[in-house]
C-alpha cells in the first residue's frame, strides 16, 4: 500500500510539475481542467448519479471551464463572483457542518449534482487565475493546505483531547479529527508564512504570495487571515467527508492508487482557492 501511494505521488509530481514551472501558465491550466473533470464524475457517482450520467458530469465541467477560459474569464478579475462564491462557501459551510450528514441526503439530488458542479468549476477557475497571478503565489495557497493538513496530522496524534478533554472536531463525520489538531494546523502555517514573508523579501522580483498579501494589513492581518484560510480548508475536508458518508463510500474514487479520489485529494483547496482570489481581487485594494 505505502509503495503505491509512493509510485501515484510521484507519477503525479513527474506530470504536475512541468506544467507548473513552464513558462506559459497554459499547460498547467489545460491539465488541471483534465483533474476537475475527473472530480466532477466522481462527486457525480457520490450524489446517485451513475454510469453514464456520471460521464456526461465530467465532461459537461470540462466543457464549461473551457468556456469559461475561452470567454476570457481565466484573464479577467472577477471581485462580484470570488465575494459570492465566498459568502456562499461560508454560509453554507455553517450550515451544513451545523446539521450534520443527514441534511445533505435531504436535499434534492439535482440540487446537490449542481452545487458540486458550481463549486468544482469555481475552484478550477481560481486555480487557473492563481497560476496566472504567479508561481509563487500559487504554491502559497497549496502550501498553507499541505502544510494544514500535516501540522494538523502531527499535533493530533500527539495532543488530540488533551486539552478539550477528549471532544472531537467533528465525531459524526470524521472521528479522527480533533480541535488539537486544528490549532496545530494554524500555528503550523503561521510558521510556514513567517518564513514565506521572509523569503518574499528577498526576492522581491517574484509575485507576492498569500503570506505577504495578508502581512499588508500588518501581524493581526496575517494572524487572522491564516486562521480564516485554514479554517476554510478544513471545512473543505469535512464537508467532502460529510458527502462521502451519506453515499456510504470511504473514498470519492480509486482514480489515485494509494491515494483515493481526485476529491480526496483537492476538497480542501476547493473553498480556499476563490478565497485567495477573493484576497486578489478585492481585499488587497484596501491595503
Amino acid at each position: 500500500m505505502l509503495l503505491t501511494r509512493i509510485i501515484t505521488a510521484l507519477v503525479l509530481l513527474a506530470v504536475l510539475l512541468p506544467a507548473l514551472f513552464a513558462a506559459s501558465p497554459v499547460p498547467f491550466i489545460a491539465l488541471t481542467l483534465l483533474f476537475i473533470a475527473a472530480a466532477a464524475w466522481e462527486w457525480a457517482r457520490l450524489n446517485g448519479v451513475a454510469g453514464t450520467g456520471a460521464l456526461a458530469t465530467g465532461v459537461l465541467c470540462a466543457v464549461l471551464c473551457a468556456g469559461l477560459w475561452g470567454a476570457g474569464a481565466v484573464e479577467s478579475a472577477l471581485p462580484v463572483l470570488w465575494i459570492a462564491v465566498g459568502v456562499a462557501w461560508v454560509l453554507g459551510g455553517i450550515w451544513l457542518l451545523g446539521r450534520g450528514v443527514p441534511a445533505w441526503g435531504r436535499l434534492a439530488r439535482a440540487l446537490r449534482w449542481v452545487l458540486g458542479l458550481a463549486m468544482l468549476c469555481a475552484a478550477w477557475l481560481a486555480l487557473a487565475q492563481a497560476r496566472r497571478v504567479g508561481i509563487n503565489f500559487l504554491l502559497s495557497v497549496l502550501v498553507l493546505v499541505w502544510a494544514a493538513d500535516i501540522f494538523a496530522y502531527f499535533a493530533g496524534r500527539a495532543l488530540g483531547g488533551r486539552f478539550t478533554r477528549g471532544r472531537k472536531l467533528a465525531p459524526s463525520i470524521s472521528p479522527g479529527k480533533s480541535w488539537e489538531g486544528v490549532w496545530g494546523g494554524m500555528l503550523g502555517v503561521l510558521a510556514v508564512g513567517a518564513c514565506w514573508i521572509t523569503w518574499d523579501g528577498a526576492h522581491a522580483d517574484a509575485a507576492p504570495s498569500l503570506y505577504s498579501r495578508l502581512y499588508e494589513f500588518g501581524l493581526a492581518g496575517l494572524i487572522w487571515g491564516v486562521v480564516f484560510m485554514v479554517g476554510m480548508s478544513v471545512a473543505g475536508d469535512l464537508i467532502e467527508s460529510l458527502v462521502k458518508r451519506s453515499a456510504g463510500q470511504k473514498d470519492s474514487s480509486q482514480l489515485l492508487p494509494g491515494h483515493g479520489g481526485v476529491l480526496d485529494r483537492i476538497d480542501a483547496l476547493l473553498p480556499t482557492l476563490p478565497l485567495a482570489m477573493l484576497l486578489v481581487s478585492v481585499v488587497s485594494r484596501f491595503a
